[in-house]
Protein backbone atom coordinates (compact mmCIF):
# COMPACT_ATOMS: atom_id res chain seq x y z
CA UNK A 1 0.00 0.00 0.00
CA UNK A 2 1.38 3.66 -0.50
CA UNK A 3 -0.27 6.65 0.74
CA UNK A 4 0.37 10.15 -0.33
CA UNK A 5 -1.14 13.60 0.77
CA UNK A 6 -2.21 16.98 -0.66
CA UNK A 7 -2.75 20.29 -0.09
CA UNK A 8 -4.71 22.67 -1.95
CA UNK A 9 -5.44 26.26 -0.93
CA UNK A 10 -6.99 28.79 -3.73
CA UNK A 11 -3.92 31.40 -3.04
CA UNK A 12 -1.37 28.91 -3.16
CA UNK A 13 -2.43 26.33 -5.66
CA UNK A 14 -1.41 22.37 -4.41
CA UNK A 15 1.29 21.58 -1.96
CA UNK A 16 2.88 19.35 -4.91
CA UNK A 17 2.27 17.43 -7.63
CA UNK A 18 -0.67 15.30 -8.00
CA UNK A 19 1.28 11.62 -8.13
CA UNK A 20 -0.64 10.74 -11.28
CA UNK A 21 1.16 7.30 -11.84
CA UNK A 22 -1.06 6.04 -8.59
CA UNK A 23 -4.11 5.97 -10.36
CA UNK A 24 -5.86 2.26 -10.92
CA UNK A 25 -9.01 1.04 -9.67
CA UNK A 26 -7.75 0.03 -6.61
CA UNK A 27 -6.75 2.93 -5.71
CA UNK A 28 -8.90 5.59 -3.24
CA UNK A 29 -8.93 9.27 -3.44
CA UNK A 30 -10.54 10.99 -0.82
CA UNK A 31 -11.52 14.68 -0.67
CA UNK A 32 -12.37 16.94 2.36
CA UNK A 33 -13.44 20.04 0.98
CA UNK A 34 -14.28 23.74 2.43
CA UNK A 35 -17.95 24.72 1.29
CA UNK A 36 -17.09 27.17 -0.87
CA UNK A 37 -15.65 24.57 -3.47
CA UNK A 38 -18.49 23.99 -4.52
CA UNK A 39 -18.89 27.54 -6.50
CA UNK A 40 -15.38 26.91 -7.50
CA UNK A 41 -14.93 23.65 -8.58
CA UNK A 42 -11.63 23.30 -10.68
CA UNK A 43 -9.12 21.94 -8.38
CA UNK A 44 -11.73 18.86 -7.94
CA UNK A 45 -12.42 18.97 -11.44
CA UNK A 46 -8.57 18.42 -11.94
CA UNK A 47 -8.56 15.59 -9.46
CA UNK A 48 -11.20 13.72 -11.22
CA UNK A 49 -8.78 14.11 -14.79
CA UNK A 50 -5.81 13.06 -12.83
CA UNK A 51 -7.03 10.32 -11.59
CA UNK A 52 -9.87 8.78 -13.99
CA UNK A 53 -9.38 5.19 -12.98
CA UNK A 54 -9.60 5.88 -9.36
CA UNK A 55 -12.60 5.25 -6.73
CA UNK A 56 -13.13 9.17 -6.16
CA UNK A 57 -15.33 10.71 -3.27
CA UNK A 58 -15.26 13.51 -0.72
CA UNK A 59 -17.70 16.27 1.08
CA UNK A 60 -17.94 19.20 2.53
CA UNK A 61 -16.57 20.47 5.73
CA UNK A 62 -16.03 22.44 8.85
CA UNK A 63 -12.66 22.62 8.59
CA UNK A 64 -10.05 19.89 7.09
CA UNK A 65 -7.41 17.76 8.68
CA UNK A 66 -4.34 18.20 6.93
CA UNK A 67 -1.14 16.35 9.06
CA UNK A 68 -1.21 18.02 12.19
CA UNK A 69 -2.80 21.23 10.96
CA UNK A 70 -6.64 22.11 10.68
CA UNK A 71 -7.06 24.41 7.81
CA UNK A 72 -10.02 26.18 6.28
CA UNK A 73 -10.72 27.54 2.65
CA UNK A 74 -8.74 24.20 1.43
CA UNK A 75 -9.10 20.61 -0.48
CA UNK A 76 -7.54 17.92 2.10
CA UNK A 77 -7.08 15.00 -0.48
CA UNK A 78 -5.31 11.46 0.53
CA UNK A 79 -4.55 9.18 -2.09
CA UNK A 80 -3.99 5.55 -1.36
CA UNK A 81 -3.16 2.70 -3.64
CA UNK A 82 -3.98 -0.64 -2.15
CA UNK A 83 -2.01 -3.39 -3.67
CA UNK A 84 -3.91 -6.75 -2.37
CA UNK A 85 -7.38 -5.42 -1.60
CA UNK A 86 -10.31 -4.47 -4.27
CA UNK A 87 -12.39 -1.22 -4.03
CA UNK A 88 -15.77 -0.69 -5.16
CA UNK A 89 -18.05 2.64 -5.22
CA UNK A 90 -21.33 3.05 -4.33
CA UNK A 91 -23.78 5.93 -4.65
CA UNK A 92 -27.95 6.92 -3.81
CA UNK A 93 -30.04 9.63 -4.18
CA UNK A 94 -31.13 11.10 -0.70
CA UNK A 95 -35.29 11.95 -1.16
CA UNK A 96 -35.60 12.99 1.96
CA UNK A 97 -34.97 12.29 5.98
CA UNK A 98 -37.70 9.56 5.22
CA UNK A 99 -35.67 7.99 2.97
CA UNK A 100 -32.86 7.78 5.14
CA UNK A 101 -32.85 3.86 5.84
CA UNK A 102 -33.72 2.76 2.53
CA UNK A 103 -30.59 5.13 1.04
CA UNK A 104 -28.57 2.55 3.83
CA UNK A 105 -29.87 -0.60 2.59
CA UNK A 106 -29.61 0.54 -1.19
CA UNK A 107 -25.95 1.33 -0.69
CA UNK A 108 -25.53 -2.08 1.13
CA UNK A 109 -27.27 -3.75 -1.82
CA UNK A 110 -24.62 -2.28 -4.05
CA UNK A 111 -21.69 -2.90 -2.17
CA UNK A 112 -22.50 -6.17 -0.45
CA UNK A 113 -20.17 -9.70 -1.40
CA UNK A 114 -18.74 -12.55 0.92
CA UNK A 115 -15.13 -10.81 0.41
CA UNK A 116 -16.16 -7.39 2.05
CA UNK A 117 -14.82 -6.64 4.91
CA UNK A 118 -15.07 -2.82 5.12
CA UNK A 119 -17.13 0.36 4.17
CA UNK A 120 -16.49 3.95 4.33
CA UNK A 121 -19.54 6.58 3.89
CA UNK A 122 -19.91 10.21 3.63
CA UNK A 123 -23.40 11.28 3.56
CA UNK A 124 -25.06 14.71 2.98
CA UNK A 125 -25.15 16.61 6.39
CA UNK A 126 -28.50 17.77 6.58
CA UNK A 127 -32.08 16.41 5.52
CA UNK A 128 -30.58 12.85 6.44
CA UNK A 129 -31.08 11.22 9.53
CA UNK A 130 -28.12 9.33 9.93
CA UNK A 131 -28.76 6.93 12.75
CA UNK A 132 -31.72 5.40 10.21
CA UNK A 133 -29.02 5.89 7.40
CA UNK A 134 -26.38 3.55 9.21
CA UNK A 135 -29.50 1.24 10.17
CA UNK A 136 -30.19 0.49 6.74
CA UNK A 137 -26.85 -0.19 6.10
CA UNK A 138 -25.19 -2.64 8.48
CA UNK A 139 -28.76 -4.66 8.29
CA UNK A 140 -28.08 -5.07 4.66
CA UNK A 141 -24.60 -6.03 5.07
CA UNK A 142 -24.31 -7.74 8.47
CA UNK A 143 -22.16 -6.77 11.81
CA UNK A 144 -18.83 -8.30 10.76
CA UNK A 145 -18.47 -5.66 7.74
CA UNK A 146 -16.60 -2.54 9.66
CA UNK A 147 -18.46 0.88 8.54
CA UNK A 148 -17.11 4.17 9.15
CA UNK A 149 -17.38 7.51 7.64
CA UNK A 150 -19.05 11.08 8.32
CA UNK A 151 -22.12 13.29 7.60
CA UNK A 152 -20.82 16.59 5.45
CA UNK A 153 -20.22 19.87 7.28
CA UNK A 154 -20.73 23.73 6.29
CA UNK A 155 -19.28 25.24 9.57
CA UNK A 156 -21.38 26.30 11.94
CA UNK A 157 -24.01 27.77 9.38
CA UNK A 158 -26.23 25.04 8.76
CA UNK A 159 -27.34 26.65 4.93
CA UNK A 160 -25.85 23.50 2.87
CA UNK A 161 -23.88 20.85 2.39
CA UNK A 162 -22.41 18.30 -0.52
CA UNK A 163 -21.40 15.06 -1.03
CA UNK A 164 -19.16 14.66 -4.18
CA UNK A 165 -18.00 11.30 -6.57
CA UNK A 166 -17.71 10.64 -10.08
CA UNK A 167 -20.63 11.61 -10.90
CA UNK A 168 -20.11 15.42 -9.48
CA UNK A 169 -21.12 17.36 -6.13
CA UNK A 170 -24.80 17.18 -4.61
CA UNK A 171 -26.45 17.80 -1.91
CA UNK A 172 -28.87 14.91 -1.35
CA UNK A 173 -26.01 12.48 -1.98
CA UNK A 174 -24.71 9.58 -0.30
CA UNK A 175 -21.62 8.35 -1.33
CA UNK A 176 -20.08 5.14 -0.39
CA UNK A 177 -16.71 3.05 -0.99
CA UNK A 178 -16.07 -1.06 -0.54
CA UNK A 179 -13.17 -2.65 0.40
CA UNK A 180 -12.70 -6.06 -0.20
CA UNK A 181 -10.23 -8.98 0.88
CA UNK A 182 -8.51 -10.91 3.08
CA UNK A 183 -5.07 -8.38 3.09
CA UNK A 184 -6.96 -5.39 4.22
CA UNK A 185 -6.21 -4.50 7.91
CA UNK A 186 -8.96 -1.84 9.45
CA UNK A 187 -8.81 -0.73 12.91
CA UNK A 188 -11.33 2.42 14.62
CA UNK A 189 -11.60 4.17 17.46
CA UNK A 190 -14.20 6.50 19.00
CA UNK A 191 -14.73 7.92 22.19
CA UNK A 192 -16.30 11.83 23.25
CA UNK A 193 -15.35 13.41 26.39
CA UNK A 194 -18.25 15.13 27.07
CA UNK A 195 -19.82 15.26 30.58
CA UNK A 196 -23.90 15.65 31.60
CA UNK A 197 -24.94 18.22 33.82
CA UNK A 198 -28.68 19.47 34.63
CA UNK A 199 -31.64 17.25 35.71
CA UNK A 200 -31.90 13.69 33.92
CA UNK A 201 -35.78 14.64 31.56
CA UNK A 202 -38.29 12.58 30.06
CA UNK A 203 -38.50 12.45 26.25
CA UNK A 204 -42.10 12.81 26.23
CA UNK A 205 -42.80 13.83 22.44
CA UNK A 206 -40.35 12.96 19.78
CA UNK A 207 -40.85 11.67 15.95
CA UNK A 208 -37.64 10.00 14.39
CA UNK A 209 -34.80 12.88 14.80
CA UNK A 210 -37.31 15.48 15.94
CA UNK A 211 -38.06 16.54 19.33
CA UNK A 212 -40.64 18.35 20.35
CA UNK A 213 -41.49 17.63 24.22
CA UNK A 214 -39.38 16.99 27.42
CA UNK A 215 -41.29 16.71 30.26
CA UNK A 216 -44.40 17.96 28.90
CA UNK A 217 -42.86 20.93 27.78
CA UNK A 218 -41.45 22.45 24.34
CA UNK A 219 -37.70 21.73 23.86
CA UNK A 220 -36.61 24.09 22.50
CA UNK A 221 -37.83 26.64 25.49
CA UNK A 222 -36.07 24.68 27.76
CA UNK A 223 -33.05 25.00 25.03
CA UNK A 224 -33.13 28.43 25.44
CA UNK A 225 -33.63 28.60 29.10
CA UNK A 226 -30.35 26.75 29.14
CA UNK A 227 -28.32 29.03 26.75
CA UNK A 228 -29.74 32.08 27.73
CA UNK A 229 -28.11 35.38 25.68
CA UNK A 230 -26.93 32.39 23.49
CA UNK A 231 -30.00 31.66 22.26
CA UNK A 232 -29.95 33.96 19.33
CA UNK A 233 -27.53 32.22 17.60
CA UNK A 234 -29.34 28.72 17.61
CA UNK A 235 -28.99 26.17 15.95
CA UNK A 236 -24.98 26.97 15.97
CA UNK A 237 -24.84 27.45 19.67
CA UNK A 238 -25.98 24.37 20.53
CA UNK A 239 -23.43 22.40 19.14
CA UNK A 240 -21.83 23.58 22.77
CA UNK A 241 -24.63 21.83 24.35
CA UNK A 242 -25.35 18.30 23.23
CA UNK A 243 -27.90 15.92 24.13
CA UNK A 244 -27.22 12.17 25.44
CA UNK A 245 -30.19 10.26 25.12
CA UNK A 246 -30.94 6.61 26.00
CA UNK A 247 -34.04 4.60 25.67
CA UNK A 248 -36.10 3.44 29.19
CA UNK A 249 -34.35 1.06 30.64
CA UNK A 250 -31.80 0.41 28.38
CA UNK A 251 -28.40 -0.22 30.38
CA UNK A 252 -26.28 0.92 27.33
CA UNK A 253 -24.27 3.88 27.50
CA UNK A 254 -26.32 7.12 26.36
CA UNK A 255 -25.78 8.26 22.54
CA UNK A 256 -25.19 11.63 21.92
CA UNK A 257 -26.92 13.95 20.08
CA UNK A 258 -26.51 17.24 18.00
CA UNK A 259 -28.59 19.79 16.92
CA UNK A 260 -29.29 20.39 13.56
CA UNK A 261 -31.97 22.97 12.93
CA UNK A 262 -34.55 24.38 15.00
CA UNK A 263 -38.36 25.37 14.31
CA UNK A 264 -39.80 28.06 16.29
CA UNK A 265 -43.72 27.58 15.13
CA UNK A 266 -43.60 23.67 16.54
CA UNK A 267 -41.16 24.89 19.14
CA UNK A 268 -38.67 21.65 18.35
CA UNK A 269 -35.47 20.67 17.89
CA UNK A 270 -34.12 18.41 14.77
CA UNK A 271 -30.99 16.18 15.41
CA UNK A 272 -28.67 14.59 12.91
CA UNK A 273 -30.63 11.04 14.16
CA UNK A 274 -33.64 9.35 15.96
CA UNK A 275 -34.63 10.57 19.52
CA UNK A 276 -36.36 7.68 21.36
CA UNK A 277 -39.93 8.19 22.39
CA UNK A 278 -40.42 7.88 26.30
CA UNK A 279 -36.60 7.53 26.33
CA UNK A 280 -34.45 10.19 28.64
CA UNK A 281 -32.47 13.16 27.56
CA UNK A 282 -29.63 15.31 29.72
CA UNK A 283 -27.74 18.43 28.43
CA UNK A 284 -23.89 17.62 28.03
CA UNK A 285 -20.97 19.58 28.09
CA UNK A 286 -16.98 19.71 28.01
CA UNK A 287 -14.05 21.44 28.67
CA UNK A 288 -10.95 21.15 26.50
CA UNK A 289 -8.90 19.00 28.93
CA UNK A 290 -12.00 16.52 27.95
CA UNK A 291 -11.75 16.51 24.67
CA UNK A 292 -8.08 16.17 23.79
CA UNK A 293 -7.97 13.44 26.01
CA UNK A 294 -11.04 11.83 24.24
CA UNK A 295 -8.69 11.99 20.84
CA UNK A 296 -5.94 10.60 22.70
CA UNK A 297 -8.02 7.69 23.68
CA UNK A 298 -9.75 7.28 20.38
CA UNK A 299 -6.16 7.17 18.48
CA UNK A 300 -5.20 4.57 21.33
CA UNK A 301 -7.95 2.46 20.74
CA UNK A 302 -7.52 2.78 16.48
CA UNK A 303 -3.75 2.34 16.52
CA UNK A 304 -3.07 -0.73 14.39
CA UNK A 305 -0.43 -3.30 15.18
CA UNK A 306 2.50 -2.79 12.97
CA UNK A 307 4.53 0.36 13.80
CA UNK A 308 5.75 1.25 10.63
CA UNK A 309 3.81 -0.20 7.68
CA UNK A 310 1.89 2.29 5.56
CA UNK A 311 -1.74 3.38 6.46
CA UNK A 312 -4.41 6.13 5.94
CA UNK A 313 -5.49 7.44 9.42
CA UNK A 314 -9.39 9.39 8.45
CA UNK A 315 -10.16 11.40 11.29
CA UNK A 316 -13.96 12.80 11.62
CA UNK A 317 -14.60 14.85 14.26
CA UNK A 318 -17.91 16.88 15.04
CA UNK A 319 -17.86 20.66 14.54
CA UNK A 320 -18.71 21.32 18.12
CA UNK A 321 -15.84 19.64 19.46
CA UNK A 322 -13.95 22.33 17.38
CA UNK A 323 -16.08 25.58 18.62
CA UNK A 324 -15.06 24.24 22.32
CA UNK A 325 -11.85 23.70 21.38
CA UNK A 326 -11.34 27.09 19.61
CA UNK A 327 -7.17 27.91 19.13
CA UNK A 328 -6.48 24.36 21.17
CA UNK A 329 -8.29 22.71 18.12
CA UNK A 330 -4.75 21.72 16.89
CA UNK A 331 -3.84 19.49 19.91
CA UNK A 332 -6.84 17.51 19.23
CA UNK A 333 -5.48 16.40 16.11
CA UNK A 334 -1.86 16.31 17.29
CA UNK A 335 -3.47 13.56 19.85
CA UNK A 336 -4.39 11.17 16.65
CA UNK A 337 -1.42 11.62 14.92
CA UNK A 338 1.21 11.08 17.71
CA UNK A 339 -0.99 7.94 18.67
CA UNK A 340 -0.34 6.89 15.16
CA UNK A 341 2.91 4.45 14.06
CA UNK A 342 5.11 5.95 12.08
CA UNK A 343 4.46 5.58 8.16
CA UNK A 344 1.08 6.81 8.80
CA UNK A 345 -0.45 9.91 6.88
CA UNK A 346 -3.37 11.81 8.54
CA UNK A 347 -6.00 13.47 7.06
CA UNK A 348 -10.23 13.97 7.93
CA UNK A 349 -12.47 16.58 8.27
CA UNK A 350 -14.98 18.19 11.11
CA UNK A 351 -18.26 17.33 10.50
CA UNK A 352 -22.11 17.46 11.23
CA UNK A 353 -22.19 13.45 12.14
CA UNK A 354 -19.44 10.78 12.92
CA UNK A 355 -20.17 7.10 11.88
CA UNK A 356 -17.85 4.70 13.36
CA UNK A 357 -17.99 1.00 14.94
CA UNK A 358 -18.12 0.56 18.64
CA UNK A 359 -15.03 -1.60 20.78
CA UNK A 360 -17.43 -4.14 20.43
CA UNK A 361 -16.42 -4.62 16.56
CA UNK A 362 -20.49 -3.78 15.66
CA UNK A 363 -21.67 -0.28 14.00
CA UNK A 364 -23.62 1.45 16.55
CA UNK A 365 -25.79 4.32 15.55
CA UNK A 366 -24.58 7.76 14.03
CA UNK A 367 -22.33 9.44 16.90
CA UNK A 368 -22.20 12.85 17.60
CA UNK A 369 -19.79 15.47 19.09
CA UNK A 370 -17.18 12.36 18.59
CA UNK A 371 -13.46 12.01 17.50
CA UNK A 372 -13.57 8.80 15.26
CA UNK A 373 -10.49 7.60 13.83
CA UNK A 374 -10.27 4.76 11.35
CA UNK A 375 -6.78 3.45 10.14
CA UNK A 376 -6.75 1.78 7.02
CA UNK A 377 -3.20 -1.08 6.26
CA UNK A 378 -2.75 -3.96 4.15
CA UNK A 379 -0.95 -7.25 5.11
Amino acid sequence: MHVSHCLYRLDQGWSQPLPVTMDGPQTLVLVFAAPRFDAEPSPIDELARAFPSACLVGCSSSGEMAGRDVVDDSLSVAIARFERTRLRQASTRLEGSEDSSSAGTRLGAQLAAADLRAVFVLSCGLGVNGSALVEGLTRQLGPDVCVSGGLAGDGSAFGRTWVLDRDGRDDHRVSAVGFYGDSLRVSHGCSGGWQDFGPERRITRAEGPELFELDGKPALDLYKTYLGVLAEGLPGAALRFPLAVRRDGSTHAPVVRTILAIDEQRRSLTFAGDIPQQGVARLMRANTEQLIDSASHAAQQARPAARDAASLVISVSCVGRRLVLGERTDQEIEAVVDGMPDGAVHMGYYSYGEISPTLAGRCSELHNQTMTVTVFGED
